[in-house]
């Protein structure tokens, strides 16, 4: 009787091999973990020594009537540095840890004479001199100067700044200069490996990489950014951002930090967002932007719920402004944005971004959510401008009347209030109780729906409420001031 093959650990792979290709058994190589196929990283030297020459360095100063010494252009670096990423000002020599070299030097001033004020980065946009930069990095600046990789520096004209996108173009008089390519973002993916070329703390054309760790990232800022682990430190502001196919995708603006270092966390404008600010700039000197003219909220999953909407998407209206496009157009408070120009709105910062991408004078479609049903709207975009001030309307008491579910003491909403706030009709609050006081409303708001049903007096207010199931929660829409906003409730049982 043949006795089965007793292998241990001494028997060659080569002789299993073999023994199993007698007895007739086909035999599929399996490669040890060890042995694997691990892909190297990236060099980046062929990136730098194309895009090394386009990345300059930039300095800035202004003119004070009486100003300490700042000691070195390493403090200047520093004062940046704390400025921009932390909105506190450099810690002082009283402070016991403030850097213990090149303190500000109290015993010297120098009235009316030009003063460091930062030291950035930028890279040249166009052969004929048009340098991309940050906004924060020229802002109160009455000099600017730009030194180029080879060692040429010159004085540069700041030919426009946007601070809403962070973007600014500067010109100096050169031409044959070596222009940066410009990549294409959509194509940008998360952990694709980027690099940045900078001039940290003065130290020109110094090479940093990582990879994108998320793209769209909302900071509450007008723009989406692109975040990387790319190492950005102070005089990386207004740099690029670069791809391994050698295009720029970004330009670093921005750090997170709890430490006061680099923690592995930075942010950097997206250019295509970048160059079209930039255009705008270099022919005008300003940004146009579109707006509607309505103060908007995120839609929560309660609201959703109680609108009977599918999913929390969309831009909440909580107000219109008086005379502006959006009221031309019919859009109401209370109403949810869900598309523009036939892109879906997926949270409420997407609509101002949208809309201030669109030239005013621009008709567009818009689709609005308004209880219960979707309504397809025209409206001519405006231009944006300065917020108004909201003026709240005067308080005036009148009778209670009690609303024993919701937690409200209301009364009927005057005709002066009515014609003041141009409403058809709403109901006063006056006074406040549990679950309304918890729903965050407050005496002077004047309900305008509950349930998504208008309530245009006291009596249908009242009916509406004796029909809710309490069991669920209800939404309602009130009015404060000029601004209108939904809220939840959960009535008493």
């Amino acid at each position: 009787m043949a006795r089965p093959l007793a292998l241990n650990r001494s028997v060659s792979i080569g002789f299993l091999c073999a023994s199993l290709w007698a007895t007739g058994l086909s035999v599929a190589w399996v490669q040890p973990a060890s042995a694997q196929v691990v892909r190297g990283l990236p060099d980046f030297t062929e990136l730098v020594e194309q895009v090394g020459p386009s990345v300059v360095n930039i300095r800035t100063s202004e003119k004070a009537t009486v100003r300490e010494v700042q000691g070195s252009e390493q403090d200047a670096e520093m004062q940046e540095f704390f400025r921009r990423f932390f909105g506190v000002p450099m810690p002082t020599p009283n402070n016991p840890n403030a850097p213990r070299q090149q303190r500000p030097n109290r015993g010297q001033q120098q009235p009316d004479d030009a003063q460091p004020k930062g030291v950035a980065s930028g890279f040249i946009l166009s052969t004929d001199g048009y340098v991309m930069t940050n906004a924060h990095v020229v802002e109160g600046a009455d000099q600017v100067l730009v030194t180029l990789p080879d060692q040429r520096e010159f004085k540069a004209r700041i030919v426009g700044s946007d601070k809403r996108s962070d973007v600014a173009v500067v010109k100096i008089e050169a031409t044959g200069l070596p222009a940066v390519k410009i990549g294409d973002v959509s194509r940008l993916k998360v952990g694709e490996w980027v690099m940045a070329i900078g001039s940290p703390f003065g130290l020109d054309n110094t090479v940093t990489a990582g990879i994108v760790s998320a793209k769209q990232r909302d900071t509450g800022d007008y723009l989406s950014f692109i975040q990387t682990d790319v190492a950005i430190n102070p005089g990386n502001s207004g740099g690029p951002l670069i791809n391994m196919r050698g295009e720029v995708v970004g330009i670093n603006s921005q750090i997170y930090s709890r430490s006061g270092g680099f923690m592995g966390i930075s942010f950097a404008i997206p250019i295509d967002e970048a160059v079209r600010v930039s255009e705008q700039l270099r022919a005008t000197g300003k940004v146009q932007r579109g707006r509607l003219g309505v103060q908007i909220d995120q839609v929560t999953k309660e609201v959703a719920e109680s609108l009977s909407l599918s999913k929390t998407q969309g831009a909440l209206v909580r107000g219109v402004e008086q005379g502006s496009p959006a009221e031309k157009a019919g859009i109401e408070p209370g109403d949810i944005i869900l598309k523009f120009e036939g892109k879906t709105i997926d949270k409420s910062s997407d609509l101002p971004r949208m809309v201030g991408n669109t030239k005013p004078g621009t008709h567009s479609a818009i689709q609005v959510w308004r209880r219960g049903s979707l309504k397809d709207m025209s409206i001519t975009v405006g231009e944006f401008e300065v917020e108004k001030t909201v003026k709240k309307a005067a308080d005036k008491p009148a009778p209670d009347r009690v609303a024993q579910v919701l937690g409200l003491s209301v009364s009927e909403l005057p005709e002066a209030q009515k014609k003041e706030l141009k409403l058809r009709g709403g109901v006063r609050v006056d006074a406040v109780a549990e679950p309304a006081a918890r729903a965050g409303i407050q005496e002077g708001d004047v309900i305008l729906a509950l349930a998504n049903i208008e309530t245009p007096n006291v009596q249908t207010l009242e009916a509406l409420t004796a029909k809710l199931d309490r069991s669920k929660p209800v939404s309602l829409l009130i009015r404060r001031g000029e601004w209108a906003q939904y809220t939840v409730i959960r009535p008493l049982r």
